[in-house]
């Protein structure tokens, strides 16, 4: 293991290459602040959120500036909302996001996440109340994230829940249309949901999670990539066996960075330290992309015939590296291919080399699934029922936690751009085949049954 020392000058060597904290996350706990009265349960989660998480900020930059590394994002996960307010309705769930929005607001925090639901063998009164105040709850806030969970590998796929959650993107998309369907952008549908993921908009504390925690999400692309290229100029004949070595000791570094700056956090708040999250997420910059990583192993673009195989390898060698660096290593950990965050991926989008299916097949391999995705804003709700139902089927049968985050751009057709700002970045819509073909399908609704394989005790 490297010790502090090793660290910092593991951060000397790589202070161009894009290296930094992606988020941290403390998550906390809203079980206790139950009330029948929703003004209770606000000013509930308003004392606890400030009592925990008041010197969360600044405690972060504090510490970054000690280790010469700045923690990019400050982030506060909950317990999903659909539980916590389970006896509130659509009208209250979307009060309580505004709370959440302000609370975020007020302690400088980028993004909190949790307003959400697990609904992967049905619903309850606050699951169904949640997700009709999603829409107006995304389009309200700045900060609230939701993620919703309609599958799994033990529950299978509820396609009540899919159906219900294309309906529920459409109309976020249209409630926020003069922002390109930004409200979209804060969405995500999973299987398999992790529950200490500390990346947005996945983010939500788990009902197994301790009282308060603080993950760490670290992001390395650019270093990746630097180290890939160092060593294919040094000796040209490296073959893919050796590269992946690189890619693994390369992840190794970069965690060790994560667990270093989540315990020194963890102590000085002194809350628990959970996990570290080591998961390729690019940013729109030049230099800190995962499409880029594709050329630094032979291809011309990501898209290209042998993109599929390349993400294996990836994300298995930051996994073993990651693992080895750290006893707790968790949330998604591994390479994210969103399409807008990512400069390179968008570029690849925009030339025809990825396309929506290329992306599907890629994200069998990947860590989050089809992520930031822009498709054309007529796009039919039974149409992205389908592409969901279709994402959440490779996470339940391949025992793994994906997830789709679709951007249906109100006015906007295929070939056109939408830009969401930020770390969020642009995207050229892709062509979705939209001939209500799905629509049978969906309106079948019910379970799909878990897998054979599922049946595990």
């Amino acid at each position: 293991m490297l010790n502090e020392r090793e660290i910092i000058a593991t951060l000397e060597m790589l202070r161009n290459e894009n290296l930094d904290v992606r988020t941290v996350t403390m998550g906390i706990s809203l079980f206790d602040c139950a009330s029948h009265d929703s003004e209770r349960f606000i000013a509930n989660i308003r004392a606890k959120i400030m009592r925990l998480a008041g010197t969360l900020v600044d405690t972060c930059d504090e510490v970054g500036l000690k280790y010469g590394i700045p923690v990019v994002n400050k982030r506060i996960s909950v317990s999903p909302i659909a539980v916590a307010a389970a006896g509130f309705s659509s009208a209250e769930m979307c009060r309580i996001a505004g709370a959440l929005d302000e609370l975020a607001r007020q302690l400088r925090i980028d993004f909190i996440g949790g307003f959400g639901a697990l609904v992967e063998k049905g619903f309850t009164k606050g699951d169904l109340a949640l997700i009709e105040a999603i829409p107006e709850a995304l389009a309200t806030t700045d900060r609230v994230c939701s993620s919703v969970n309609v599958a799994s590998t033990h529950a299978g796929i509820n396609m009540d829940a899919v159906a219900l959650m294309g309906r529920t993107i459409k109309r976020a998309a249209d409630m926020t249309a003069d922002r390109d369907g930004i409200g979209c952008a804060k969405l995500v549908v999973f299987a398999n949901i992790p529950q200490d993921v500390p990346f947005m908009a996945g983010a939500y504390l788990g009902v197994g999670e301790p009282d308060a925690v603080i993950n760490v999400g670290v992001s390395g692309p650019g270093v990746v990539k630097k180290a890939i290229d160092r060593a294919r100029e040094a000796n040209p004949d490296l073959d893919l066996g050796r590269l992946s070595e690189i890619i693994k000791r390369t992840a190794f570094k970069v965690t060790r960075v994560g667990e270093l700056i989540g315990r020194t956090v963890s102590d000085k708040l002194k809350v628990p330290f959970g996990v570290v999250d080591l998961s390729l997420a690019p940013t729109p910059n030049v230099g800190d992309s995962v499409g880029e990583i594709f050329q630094s192993l032979g291809l011309k673009s990501i898209g290209n015939p042998g993109s599929t195989a390349i993400l294996a390898m990836l994300n298995d060698a930051v996994k073993k590296g990651g693992i080895f660096a750290s006893s707790h290593v968790g949330g998604l950990s591994g390479a994210f291919i969103p399409v807008s965050e990512d400069l390179n991926i968008a570029e690849a989008a925009k030339n025809g080399h990825l396309t929506i299916e290329k992306l599907e097949a890629m994200t069998s391999v990947c860590s989050v699934g089809l992520d930031m995705v822009a498709i054309p804003g007529s796009t039919s709700a039974e149409t992205i029922s389908g592409i969901i139902a279709d994402e959440m089927a490779i996470g339940v049968m391949n025992n793994k936690s994906t997830a789709a985050r679709l951007i249906p751009v109100p006015g906007k057709k295929a070939g056109d751009r939408a830009s969401f700002g930020g770390l969020l970045g642009e995207a050229t819509i892709l062509n979705i085949p939209d001939d209500g073909g799905s629509a049978g399908f969906i309106r079948l609704g019910g379970r799909i049954p878990a897998p054979v394989h599922s049946f595990r005790n």
